[in-house]
């Protein structure tokens, strides 16, 4: 039976799910994001928190000041508005990436010869699109961005890493991102930023917030060097261009 969108859930006695479609899709995660924006400057009584994702808004709720029933029904008010037609603004990061050496960018060859295309190729197809961030998560200050040339579509590697080195940009499927520290993954590793994407004491500790665009700008290795002592000692900071959509 097809599922019909936007479609709440229950998650748990003190939250609610709401979908509003299948899969990875820009428009989709836009109406994701502008519900998400919504939702949060509504001051809904007892709302705790709010979490969007690829094609959803996680609503968490305080059942001492309010029900599901009551944020249903006002969540649902909302979603009869054009919520994908609602005005946002982003945030365009341009952000350095080093492909040179096999430390950085370990995966590279195998990512050459199973798409078939000159590391060349991989490196200028990886660098052409502007990536739009759908989602923070697995650890903290990641995103989840997209989309990747299809030519470089590769599933993750069958032996994931215990230890990938912070800042290690990695591919698979449509969705490329940066480790924000040392963690484990599986994904396919074809490069490495100097640029710190979480750090606890800041303001607002990520780096990247959904709904962000983001460019990448190859670097050579002194270049890198250069970039990690400046972002080391606090003096380089991304280029940031706040856009609206």
């Amino acid at each position: 039976m097809p599922v019909t969108y936007p479609r709440f859930c229950t998650a748990g006695d003190t939250a609610i799910l709401i979908e509003l479609g299948a899969g990875i899709d820009r428009t989709i995660n836009r109406a994701v994001m502008a519900l998400n924006t919504r939702i949060s400057q509504a001051g809904l009584e007892g709302l705790v928190e709010t979490v969007p994702t690829f094609r959803s808004v996680l609503i968490s709720y305080d059942p001492l000041k309010t029900s599901g029933a009551a944020v249903r029904e006002k969540i649902q008010s909302m979603i009869d508005e054009p919520v994908s037609q609602m005005k946002q603004e982003t945030r365009l990061w341009r952000l350095p990436v080093c492909y040179d050496g096999e430390d950085f960018a370990p995966d590279l060859a195998d990512v050459s010869a199973r798409t078939g295309l000159k590391t060349d190729d991989v490196i200028s197809r990886h660098l052409e699109g502007t990536y739009h961030v759908y989602m923070l998560g697995t650890y903290p200050g990641y995103g989840f961005m997209g989309d990747v040339d299809p030519a470089l579509s590769l599933p993750r590697r069958t032996n994931p890493r215990l230890r990938v080195p912070a800042g290690s940009v990695a591919i698979t499927g449509k969705l490329t991102g940066i480790y924000p520290l040392e963690a484990p993954g599986g994904w396919n590793i074809i490069g490495r930023s100097p640029v710190r994407l979480f750090d606890p004491t800041w303001p607002v500790p990520a780096l990247l917030r959904p709904g962000d665009r983001v460019q990448l700008e190859r670097v050579e290795l002194q270049r890198f060097a250069d970039i990690a002592d400046g972002v080391g000692n606090g003096t380089w900071r991304p280029e940031c261009e706040v856009q609206a959509l």
